[in-house]
């Protein structure tokens, strides 16, 4: 069984800079998208980022400009960095990995942007 094993969540201050970075626990054939979602209390979740197997992005409008995704598909992983935070990133951020028969998820990763 594929795990998603997620890291780099925390406590960041309003405007810092944080890192989420997502590996699978053994390699996973045919992956297509790789990408990011968050669920903030009280709130739906929401996609945040996508990556295409040819590198093509997408991310949400609230996120433009500030959040870059990234991924490796010679080690399967994926990677969020995000500046300029702000309270409203805060979330449980969740990683996945859509593959030809299935799509693996990670546990979730707190991200908290607070002074």
């Amino acid at each position: 069984q594929v795990q998603l094993v997620e890291s780099g969540g925390g406590l960041v201050q309003p405007g810092g800079s944080l890192t989420l970075s997502c590996a699978a626990s053994r390699s996973i054939n045919s992956i297509g998208d790789m990408g990011w979602y968050r669920e903030a209390l009280g709130k739906q979740r929401e996609l945040v980022a996508k990556i295409t197997a040819g590198g093509r992005t997408n991310y949400a409008d609230s996120v433009k400009g500030r959040f870059t995704i990234s991924r490796d598909n010679a080690k399967n992983t994926v990677a969020l960095q995000m500046n300029t935070l702000k309270p409203e990133d805060t979330a449980v951020y969740y990683c996945y990995v859509v593959a030809i028969f299935q799509t693996y998820w990670g546990q979730g990763t707190q991200v908290t942007v607070s002074s």
